[in-house]
């Protein structure tokens, strides 16, 4: 009986290492979300880029989160991909195109979109516990009007409409030039972020984060 016992543990530890020396992915594949070459500002892990691969049994999706300055990476194995964006997940128009990628060690691809609004420039004058906000907006198609532009403060530097500590709304009746002001709670540094809403998405586009002194 000790013997079976002792021939029993010794099989399940060789499963074991069999298991532990499974080769894991190591290639890097990255890139951004863009519009005319320029990454876009989004909400933070609010955005999700799903990685599809044929010719396996179990065929299912590899869900990548976009970070707030456009961008991501996932870690791979070597092989074909198919990359798209779900479907009403970004401030942009849906495309229901994927982009063929083949993963080979180091890879970069960028993904186009075509967002409904843009924010050309974003700049923040901070006197005393007041905060003034001046953007420049642009409409890049008519499908749907802009509903809100949008002034978020926070105490780290992911901030969006989720991750904030105090907001602003502002309905201009056209895109272009828009200042927006804020009371802050307290004279001390805050980061800055100014987001685009378009009337009936979800998700907005963001300008950069600004620590504001």
């Amino acid at each position: 009986m000790r013997y079976f016992i002792i021939a029993s543990l010794l099989l399940i530890l060789s499963a074991g290492c069999k298991k532990d020396n499974f080769e894991k992915p190591k290639s890097l594949l990255s890139g951004r979300v863009i519009y005319d070459k320029n990454a876009l500002g989004l909400r933070s892990n609010g955005v999700q880029v799903e990685l599809w691969q044929h010719g396996y049994a179990l065929f299912s999706k590899i869900p990548v989160y976009v970070g707030q300055d456009g961008a991501f990476s996932a870690i791979l194995f070597d092989g074909d991909y198919k990359l798209v964006l779900r479907q009403g997940n970004g401030p942009w128009l849906d495309n229901a195109d994927s982009i063929d990628v083949k993963v080979s060690g180091s890879t970069n691809v960028d993904i186009p979109v075509k967002p409904y609004f843009i924010i050309n420039s974003a700049s923040f004058v901070k006197s005393g516990t007041q905060l003034t906000a001046t953007v420049s907006i642009t409409q890049v198609n008519n499908n749907l009007p802009l509903e809100a532009v949008n002034l978020y403060i926070g105490n780290t530097n992911i901030v969006d409409q989720v991750n904030s500590i105090s907001n602003v709304s502002v309905t201009p009746d056209l895109s272009g030039v828009v200042n927006i002001q804020m009371t802050l709670p307290t004279d001390q540094a805050y980061f800055a972020r100014v987001g685009v809403k378009t009337a009936g998405v979800a998700e907005q586009v963001y300008s950069a984060v600004t620590e504001v002194k």
